[in-house]
């Protein structure tokens, strides 16, 4: 086909790129099927009538304003590779065009998940400091190094959200026996039962739980929510990991509470990231640290092309889009969550 015959795909996906999203196979199919034009997202609304006027889809989320999506009369869908749902675009004339915004996001859900399971062993088990104190020579031996050490099976877990990621932490969960209590103000009480946990109030999640898991997406309503109060709320020992965005809790109390000896914690997210090298978290015993990086794993990324590739073959029949999720239109524009600095 000619360029003129195929349709013409938009490629802005910063912060990722083509190379990382799209496995070799799968970026021959993607230039074979439609004609491509990459750009800056910054600079999308820049480009030609002759090229917007012809634009299907676009790749990524570059800034639109509804000025800019008038010139694009045949634009059919927005595939949001970096997954999270920035509030640049106006969505409500997205939605009366019926133009499908859909995100690659539940790619992360699973490798999530299993490091946020890892998490959980390493704080019941002390596996990180023993390792540690391996290295140093000060190892304790046997039950003289179990002291504080526990088991997650059995245990009482409670999860704060339940999207794609709190889904797969319940299946990854699932052969430890524990009792699973949820919170998740934004789903019905039977949808929680049919994934087989508890809907709990979120005191009960904090107050009740061995582990707490923190999932939610950062909401205009929700920042910050997870404080000092909470974290006095939990249980003596309790384990505190963060695996969603770090702006639902109030870090600094995080932080004293680890400090204390209260809880202890894990976390993947950071208010700011990368952190400054002077940081006090990066010292502070009983947490553990990880860079960002629970679901950077290449395979993830790959599944976002493949995903893209078949919700555009969708489109092109003039069926919904189906692998990707879509941007509601009762909460896309309440979404507060940063883009990603790095992949």
């Amino acid at each position: 086909m000619t360029n003129a015959e195929r349709p013409l795909a938009i490629s802005a996906p910063q912060p990722r790129t083509l190379d990382l999203i799209f496995s070799d196979k799968a970026r021959a199919e993607l230039h074979a099927k439609y004609e491509v034009v990459e750009a800056d997202a910054d600079t999308v609304a820049e480009l030609g009538d002759n090229i917007l006027g012809r634009t299907r889809y676009i790749i990524g989320q570059p800034p639109l304003s509804a000025e800019t999506l008038a010139r694009m009369p045949a634009l059919r869908s927005i595939l949001n590779v970096e997954s999270n749902l920035l509030n640049n675009m106006p969505y409500e004339v997205l939605f009366q065009r019926g133009i499908h915004v859909v995100t690659t996001g539940q790619v992360f859900a699973e490798p999530v998940a299993e490091i946020g399971l890892g998490f959980a062993l390493a704080l019941a088990r002390g596996i990180v400091d023993a390792d540690v104190a391996f290295r140093e020579g000060s190892e304790l031996w046997g039950g003289e190094g179990n002291a504080s050490a526990r088991l997650v099976a059995g245990s009482e877990i409670g999860i704060i959200g339940f999207g794609d990621l709190g889904r797969a932490l319940r299946r990854v969960l699932s052969g430890f026996r524990a009792r699973i209590r949820v919170f998740d103000p934004w789903l019905p009480q039977s949808i929680l039962e049919e994934n087989g946990v508890e809907p709990a109030s979120l005191e009960d999640v904090l107050t009740k739980s061995d582990f707490v898991f923190v999932v939610a997406a950062v909401t205009r309503e929700n920042k910050g929510f997870l404080g000092a109060e909470a974290f006095a709320g939990m249980r003596k020992g309790a384990a505190f990991i963060l695996l969603s965005r770090a702006d639902v809790v109030d870090f600094d109390a995080l932080m004293a509470a680890v400090s204390s000896g209260h809880i202890v914690a894990a976390s993947d997210v950071y208010p700011q990231e990368p952190l400054p090298p002077d940081h006090p978290v990066r010292s502070l015993k009983g947490f553990i640290r990880s860079a960002h990086r629970a679901g950077a794993l290449d395979s993830a990324f790959k599944k976002m092309g493949d995903m893209v590739l078949e919700d555009m073959d969708l489109v092109d029949r003039g069926l919904p889009p189906m692998r990707c999720k879509r941007a509601e239109r009762e909460t896309v524009s309440r979404m507060r969550s940063k883009p990603v600095a790095v992949n």
